[in-house]
């Protein structure tokens, strides 16, 4: 059964670790990502952003295919299914396909819009059980189109969505999307404490996990981090590993072009990476 992703970061927040937030692509991430958050006992949130959801079929495809595999699998630690850098749009798209969580990413728009935006939201979600993630300061980098910059969040339009009742937060701390170049001059961690100052308990996310050296994260986590977003490590992993696969002529062997045994190195280096990340975040044996 999905459940919505507040008590989970809420005792992250309390517990000084950070639940894993793994954006999923196909079935084959889904599997992965349950299966090892199963082994390692970690509560866990599915991401699915509105570029994925619609290459996967909908919205609707993706709940009710999330729902039915923890079912089978026999799944018992929580999973929240979470939209990902939704639209106002995607986001009412996500209530009505049975989605347990949804983030509202209303950084492009003015404060008072965003203030306005999320306010309506936290109504609804908050009515149906559902937790609310806001966004303010943009992510750098690209999602689904999107470009950002990486700006940091200003603290006091923290607090201003906070105080609407999110549920988590995501401030903008000079985190990036994908790849982090060469020059990346590094987390802002004094504007993480200004916006900790700000909006107290409120469970914190970091966006753009990938790259993010070690230290970092458990400084984050530290400073009320309480939900990290992992997405192009895992895409890495199962493209190398499927690389490897091919340029090894094993696809060519037998019946190795079977797409069961052709994804089966790359679901294997997801189901790697997240343990790996499970592992740092802090999160194995919390659920």
């Amino acid at each position: 059964m999905l459940v919505n992703a507040t008590d989970m970061l809420n005792k992250a927040r309390e517990g000084k670790y950070a639940v894993g937030h793994f954006n999923i692509n196909n079935l084959e991430w889904a599997k992965s990502i349950l299966l090892t958050a199963q082994e390692m006992n970690a509560p866990v949130i599915l991401g699915v952003s509105e570029g994925a959801g619609k290459y996967m079929g909908g919205f609707k495809v993706v709940a009710d295919m999330v729902k039915a595999l923890t079912d089978s699998m026999e799944i018992t630690v929580p999973v929240a299914l979470h939209l990902d850098h939704g639209t106002y749009e995607g986001c009412y798209k996500c209530i009505k396909a049975g989605f347990s969580s949804i983030m509202f990413d209303g950084s492009h728009y003015p404060i008072a819009e965003n203030v306005e935006k999320t306010k309506e939201l936290v109504a609804i979600t908050k009515a149906l059980g559902m937790s609310l993630e806001a966004e303010v300061g943009a992510i750098g980098g690209e999602e689904d189109g999107v470009i950002g910059a990486g700006e940091c969040a200003d603290p006091d339009e923290c607090k201003a969505i906070a105080d609407l009742g999110v549920n988590m937060l995501a401030a903008g701390i000079g985190n990036i999307h994908g790849k982090y170049p060469a020059n990346w001059k590094g987390l802002s961690f004094e504007t993480l404490e200004a916006v900790k100052a700000k909006v107290g308990n409120m469970p914190l996310v970091l966006h753009g996990g990938t790259g993010i050296p070690e230290d970092m994260i458990k400084k984050a986590i530290s400073l009320g981090v309480a939900k990290i977003n992992v997405n192009t490590e895992c895409q890495l992993a199962f493209a190398a590993a499927t690389r490897k696969y091919i340029e090894e002529g094993k696809d060519l062997e037998g019946k190795g072009f079977d797409p069961r045994k052709l994804l089966a190195p790359g679901t294997e280096a997801i189901k790697q990476t997240v343990r790996e990340k499970i592992t740092l975040f802090g999160s194995a044996g919390k659920a």
